[in-house]
C-alpha cells in the first residue's frame, strides 16, 4: 500500500513539474499560433514566457494579431490570439494582473477606465480566438494538439439583446449569444459544438 501511495505521490510531482516547465520559444510560438486564422499565423506577434516564468515578448510581428502562449502555471492548454485593437484591454488586465488585483477590482478598474475614456476599446466588433484541449494530447515536443478545440468571442462595450439582435443566454449547441450584455466588456461567445475525440 505504502509503495502504491508513494507512486501515486511521484506520478503527481510529475506531471505537474511537466505543466510548469518553460517550453523553447519556437514551442511556445508553434502552439500560440494555433488560434489564429492561418492567414494570420506567420505575421502574428507572440507573447509566451521566458525562463524566469515571466510574460515576453518571443516574436516580434508584422500584422494586425497577437498571440499568446500557453501559462504553464495553468491546467490542460489554451492559446489565444486577437486583433491589435484590443491589446489595450488585455495588457491592463495582465497588469492588473501582476498588481494582484482580483477578478472583481480588475473589472471595476477597467469598467471606470472605459467609461472615463482613459481605456480605449475598439469601436466595432474586435475578434478573440482561444484554441484549447488537454495535456495528455498536447506533444511538448513539437508544439502539436491534438484534438483541440475553437471558441470565438467578439468584444464591444456595452452591446445589448436589442442592438445585436442576440439572446444573452446560451439557446442552442453552437448559436451565437451575447454575454455580459450592456456592460463595458459585453462580448458575443461563439462556441462550435466540440467534435467527437478521436
Amino acid at each position: 500500500m505504502k509503495k502504491l501511495i508513494l507512486l501515486v505521490f511521484v506520478l503527481g510531482k510529475l506531471a505537474a513539474f511537466a505543466q510548469n516547465e518553460i517550453l523553447p520559444a519556437e514551442v511556445q510560438i508553434k502552439t500560440a499560433v494555433m488560434a489564429a486564422p492561418e492567414m494570420f499565423r506567420d505575421g502574428a506577434k507572440v507573447l509566451g514566457y521566458n525562463e524566469d516564468g515571466e510574460l515576453v515578448t518571443l516574436r516580434q510581428g508584422t500584422n494586425e494579431i497577437i498571440c499568446i502562449a500557453d501559462d504553464p502555471d495553468k491546467g490542460g492548454i489554451s492559446v489565444a490570439c486577437y486583433g491589435i485593437a484590443l491589446e489595450p484591454f488585455m495588457a491592463r488586465g495582465r497588469e492588473l494582473a501582476a498588481e494582484g488585483k482580483n477578478l472583481n477590482e480588475k473589472r471595476d478598474t477597467r469598467k471606470n477606465e472605459i467609461d472615463s475614456g482613459k481605456l480605449k476599446m475598439p469601436s466595432e466588433p474586435a475578434m478573440l480566438y482561444v484554441f484549447s484541449g488537454q495535456e495528455k494530447d498536447y506533444n511538448r515536443e513539437t508544439g502539436e494538439l491534438k484534438n483541440g478545440f475553437m471558441r470565438y468571442v467578439l468584444y464591444k462595450p456595452y452591446m445589448t439583446a436589442e442592438s445585436t439582435g442576440l439572446p444573452t443566454t446560451p439557446q442552442a449547441p453552437g448559436m451565437p449569444w451575447l454575454m455580459d450584455a450592456n456592460t463595458h466588456r459585453s462580448h458575443i461567445m461563439i462556441t462550435p459544438v466540440e467534435p467527437e475525440k478521436q
